[in-house]
């Protein structure tokens, strides 16, 4: 298999190096990711201004493969793969991690990590946005062997692209990989902003405290606190049918 790794924790984060590690030995990978931190991004996309793309020689000598940096976003670094690079030799599928910390609930409507694979699933090839929970017990190597190994499980049967949300949790359940399929929770944060006064400038910072408004046992929240591997099924359309049919009915 043909797989784009990209990320938005930068193009050295540990968790794209292990998911190169894992993977690059039965699979043909290339990386184009970020070259900076571009956490909270979503899918945000640099317009008018030049980006340098180069070589990342330190991932391309250690694992054989193909290593690109992008100076700008995730979608950035995917976008600009598959249009303007990769010709006719197309991924066969795009995955983007593993991120430091989990990308849960309403949160992926930020996550650069959702956002990288958003832009992969848009051009018709299946993505993953892989992710790892904050303080977990588990190392990003172990999260990728994990992945690698069960890689065939995320699809089945299917024909169709697939745009899937995974998260891993603090500590697996049993201490083996449970896969749970989920809907999307809803998050928010208490005191968000943190208010600051310097030489007669005012500045935010966002910060806050977790306030988890709908984690119910069918959705993403309940699986990783449960200690499962969360997998989201995602897609693009933001359309409100039920709306859009009532209007139509009038």
């Amino acid at each position: 298999m043909r797989i784009l790794l990209s990320n938005d924790d930068g193009i050295e984060a540990q968790g794209i190096e292990a998911l190169v590690c894992a993977l690059h030995k039965d699979h043909e990978v290339i990386v184009s990711a970020p070259m900076y931190q571009q956490s909270g991004m979503a899918h945000a996309l640099t317009v008018g201004t030049p980006m340098e793309v180069k070589h990342n020689s330190r991932l391309e000598e250690t694992y054989g493969i193909t290593a690109i940096a992008v100076d700008g976003t995730p979608t950035d670094s995917v976008k600009i793969y598959l249009e303007a690079m990769a010709g006719d030799n197309k991924p066969d599928l795009v995955v983007s991690g593993i991120n430091h910390g989990a990308n849960l609930a309403t949160d992926i409507l930020y996550s650069g990590t959702v956002g990288a694979a958003m832009e992969g699933f848009l051009h018709d090839i299946s993505a993953i946005a892989l992710s790892l929970d904050i303080d977990s017990s588990l190392s990003y190597d172990e999260v990728a062997e994990i992945f690698a190994a069960d890689l065939s499980k995320f699809f089945g049967q299917n024909d169709k692209p697939l745009f899937y949300n995974v998260n891993f949790p603090k500590k697996l359940k049993g201490n083996k990989p449970q896969y749970v399929f989920g809907r999307q929770g809803k998050r928010d944060y208490i005191n968000a902003f943190n208010r600051e006064e310097k030489d007669g400038h005012v500045f935010y910072t966002i910060s806050g405290e977790i306030y988890d408004t709908d984690k119910g046992n069918a959705t993403d929240l309940f699986a990783i606190e449960s200690g499962y591997i969360s997998i989201t099924p995602l897609i693009t359309d933001l359309t409100d049918y039920v709306k859009l049919d009532e209007r139509l009915e009038k």
